[in-house]
């Protein structure tokens, strides 16, 4: 597995149930700032989405994008976690977004 991957699902691991964080700011974190279609890319091939929670990473305005499990498998699983879903968007994305600390970055 290559570092970039790697750090994709290290990063992924961290986000706590009930918060939500998107493609662009794991990239960020990854010092890679235009890099989110390649985190939705990797997180698409996460073979251990229940280890590698992948299913918290949602789009900058609060879409839901997509889950290898289904749209609404991903759906069942943030709303067990307390994040509400209206219209396949997170509900007040920004009481739900878990950010990376800016002195946290991996390359």
């Amino acid at each position: 597995m290559n570092d970039v991957k790697r750090n994709v699902y290290e990063l992924t691991k961290r986000i706590p149930a009930g918060r939500v964080t998107t493609y662009g700011e794991i990239a960020r974190a990854l010092d890679k700032p235009r890099a989110a279609r390649l985190v939705g890319k990797i997180l698409h091939d996460n073979p251990t989405p229940i280890i590698v929670p992948c299913h918290r990473v949602v789009m900058a305005d609060g879409s839901l994008g997509g889950y290898q499990g289904g749209i609404h498998k991903k759906i069942k699983l943030l709303e067990s976690e307390g994040v509400s879903i209206l219209d396949l968007k997170v509900v007040n994305v920004k009481a739900h977004l878990f950010l990376y600390p800016d002195n946290l970055v991996l390359r």
